[in-house]
């Protein structure tokens, strides 16, 4: 019998806990299958694991996923041929590439194992000139400032910012970032390495486009509870490219622009900083770490939209997201979401510019779709349904859709709280426009650390022109001078 050759395929983060029951999936990428040379494919660290499920790209472009099976952790190249080839073709290549500096923001409060992950892989990022702001979102231990410390890369510097919370570490990094585009992962997210060159492409497209979100699927799915919140999210398999816009709404979309799930998370997407500040930032009475638990991503994209830009998605801008394990942390999560989304639809209802937005956009018809969808709110997942399932973790993933809508009506009062404890809906302003350092020329190359100079180099694949080195930010500390933490949890 002729020996079988194999290539090994790595997943994108290592799992934190072995597979639990025979629905797990080892998750990983492949990409140009039609190029493949071998008979199988082998499966790195895959005991346990029955079924893969692929991110199957073409020349680094999304084209969708499949799920296979999983024999002695290998996967036969001829299946997972056969089953990508009803994909659609990959979006096309981006013709332009925008040559804006760009920071990218990771907000943390003491998790730094999750934090090591999230920033090794922007570290590895393929773009060239990018910095990274790490904020410290009022820590109650030194482990993110020690875990910045001693990595001493000069493109990453920590800052604090005491109050507690997602939109105040959010708005403390738009006011510390020095490029023109602000990148936001969460540190329980591991970024691809085309991320952010996929993010800021898509800018390119169009002057208008002010947000960009990205693809963020489940990179692990050892359990249930995993693979439950993975079909439970709209934004963990959208695969195609899509623009948003007011002036050019989604043909037979009912509740756009509030259609939610629609554009994406705020685990993963970037923004035009100008743009975010003219809004006011992030609503400081929304947000995980706040009294509402959530909602304040979904707020900015649609006052993005509100304002007259385009939202585009970019799918190929992959994040790789840990979701929660552990059913009782999902069931808390759940909440999270009813009382952020509620909390999110108060203020639509109280803001003058929002609720005629609502009002003009969906009309009585559309109100009562949104009403229905509502309704819907934390259905049951196929996985919650599976006879297999231990009887009293099925009880409990069932429960979780009760528990968000739940959630869903203690968000007004929860919102009213947060206003009244002094949460800002507009906390930036131009003053904080006017912070940002003198470096705000397009980077379009990369900086050589040995000699601190600007040298010729490629935008994925594309040449580029470079340009001098700017001055530093006047006020900005490197990691060793300051302390640590945030996210705030997805």
């Amino acid at each position: 019998m002729a020996q079988l050759h194999t290539h090994t395929l790595v997943r994108p983060m290592p799992d934190q806990v072995a597979p639990a029951w025979p629905g797990a999936r080892w998750v990983g990428v492949v990409d140009d299958v039609e190029r493949l040379a071998v008979e199988e494919l082998e499966l790195d660290a895959s005991q346990g694991y029955r079924h893969a499920r692929l991110l199957v790209r073409s020349e680094g472009r999304v084209r969708g996923f499949v799920e296979l099976p999983v024999v002695e952790g290998r996967v036969r190249t001829a299946d997972l041929r056969r089953l990508a080839a009803p994909l659609p073709a990959p979006d096309p290549a981006s013709e332009d590439h925008l040559a804006a500096s760009v920071t990218v923001v990771i907000c943390t409060r003491d998790r730094p194992e999750r934090l090591r992950e999230a920033l090794a892989a922007v570290l590895r990022l393929c773009h060239p000139g990018f910095d990274v702001v790490v904020v410290d979102n009022a820590p109650a231990t030194t482990a993110t400032h020690d875990l910045v410390a001693a990595w001493g890369d000069p493109r990453v510097r920590l800052v604090t910012e005491p109050h507690p919370g997602v939109p105040y570490a959010r708005n403390r990094g738009l006011r510390e970032a020095t490029g023109d585009l602000v990148a936001f992962a969460d540190d329980d997210v591991v970024v691809d390495e085309g991320w952010l060159c996929h993010l800021t492409d898509a800018f390119a497209a169009s002057a208008e486009v002010a947000c960009v979100t990205g693809l963020v699927p489940g990179g692990e799915l050892a359990t249930p509870t995993q693979a439950s919140f993975d079909q439970r999210v709209d934004w963990a398999a959208s695969c195609r490219r899509a623009l948003y816009s007011l002036a050019r709404p989604p043909a037979g979309d009912r509740l756009f622009p509030f259609h939610l799930g629609l554009y994406g998370t705020g685990a993963s997407f970037a923004v035009r900083r100008r743009v975010a500040i003219a809004l006011g930032g992030f609503d400081e009475a929304l947000g995980v770490g706040t009294v509402t638990m959530g909602g304040e991503d979904i707020d900015l994209f649609v006052r993005v939209l509100a304002a007259g830009h385009d939202l585009a998605t970019a799918p190929s801008a992959v994040a790789w997201h840990r979701h929660r394990a552990d059913p009782d942390a999902l069931l808390t999560q759940a909440v999270g979401y009813g009382v952020g989304l509620g909390a999110w639809l108060t203020k639509v209802a109280l803001d003058r510019r929002l609720r005629r937005l609502a009002l003009g956009c969906l009309g009585p018809r559309r109100l009562g779709s949104a009403v229905g969808r509502l309704r819907s709110l934390g259905d049951a997942t196929p996985v919650a349904a599976d006879a297999d399932l231990d009887p009293v973790l099925r009880r409990t993933l069932a429960r979780i859709g009760r528990a968000e809508r739940m959630g869903l009506l203690r968000g007004p009062v929860r919102y009213a709280r947060a206003r009244r404890a002094g949460g800002r809906a507009r906390p930036l302003s131009v003053a904080d426009q006017d912070q940002k350092s003198v470096q705000t020329k397009p980077i379009s190359s990369s900086i050589s650390r040995s000699s601190g100079t600007l040298t010729p180099t490629t935008l994925c694949g594309s040449p580029v022109t470079p340009l001098t080195k700017a001055p530093p930010r006047p006020s900005s500390v490197n990691a060793p001078a300051t302390s640590s933490g945030s996210p705030v949890a997805t």
